[in-house]
């Protein structure tokens, strides 16, 4: 499958990516402290894999990050100043009861994507992901890697400058798998951020620039992906890596 090394790095001809920002980040609900307080800086080029144990707080830090939820105390911001322009691909694809292509151009048309770019745009996109034969099919008759395939597709035609990633091969097959990796690389080779969450610690090892560990609703270290993977600082990341199960 793809792999990330040195050799595939984004090109140093292209201009960095928009830097996250976490500063005492603390989210609870019904008065229990679900993730933080949590500090931390995503300003390399990534792309960075957001790890830990189930319930670790990975999914609740991405919808922070993208503005989906608030944080009860800290702040969220961006070296750009404004959030830029972002997209987020879920475990679950979130698609409209309508075709293929259509998703696509009502994703453009919400950016205020000029219309007589849409159709154009859209179909590039489906073409990329190969996914042509099936623009007019509804999208949700589609197979799962191919839905998975569409949202990342609608996420390509929109041309982020940071897009969030959760868990999206969790529920897929090899193939599906190797071509949603292929697509997390095409889009960092494009100057995209990727903030992406997986368990899965063989893909975080293709795909990782950088490592978020989180247990417990703690962020308990943010190091390169070759110094998580071989020398682990905290005691959890060291059972992580081990194989051992955290809490």
């Amino acid at each position: 499958m793809t792999s990330l090394s040195a050799s595939h790095r984004v090109s140093s001809t292209i201009a960095p990516p928009p830097a996250l920002r976490f500063e005492g980040v603390t989210f609870s609900h019904e008065d229990k402290v679900l993730l933080g307080p949590c500090s931390f800086t995503l300003d390399g080029i990534g792309p960075t894999l957001v790890m830990g144990p189930n319930g670790a707080g990975k999914s609740l830090l991405l919808r922070l990050a993208h503005g989906l939820l608030s944080p009860g105390q800290g702040k969220v911001s961006w070296s750009c100043g404004t959030p830029p322009r972002q997209a987020m691909v879920f475990q679950q694809p979130v698609l409209l009861r309508r075709s293929a292509v259509a998703n696509l151009i009502h994703a453009l048309a919400v950016n205020n994507v000029p219309r007589r770019e849409r159709g154009k745009l859209a179909l590039g996109a489906l073409e990329r992901f190969g996914l042509a034969a099936c623009a007019k099919t509804p999208a949700r008759l589609l197979s799962g890697g191919q839905q998975q395939r569409l949202t990342l597709a609608r996420a390509w035609a929109l041309s982020p400058q940071v897009l969030f990633l959760d868990e999206p091969t969790s529920a897929l097959d090899p193939a599906a798998i190797k071509a949603v990796e292929t697509a997390v690389h095409d889009f960092h080779q494009r100057g995209t951020r990727i903030v992406m969450t997986t368990h899965d610690i063989h893909q975080a090892r293709r795909l990782a620039g950088d490592v978020l560990f989180l247990s417990g609703g703690k962020l308990r270290e943010h190091t390169p992906a070759e110094t998580f993977f071989n020398q682990p600082v905290s005691p959890q990341a060291q059972a992580f890596v081990a194989g051992e199960l955290v809490e």
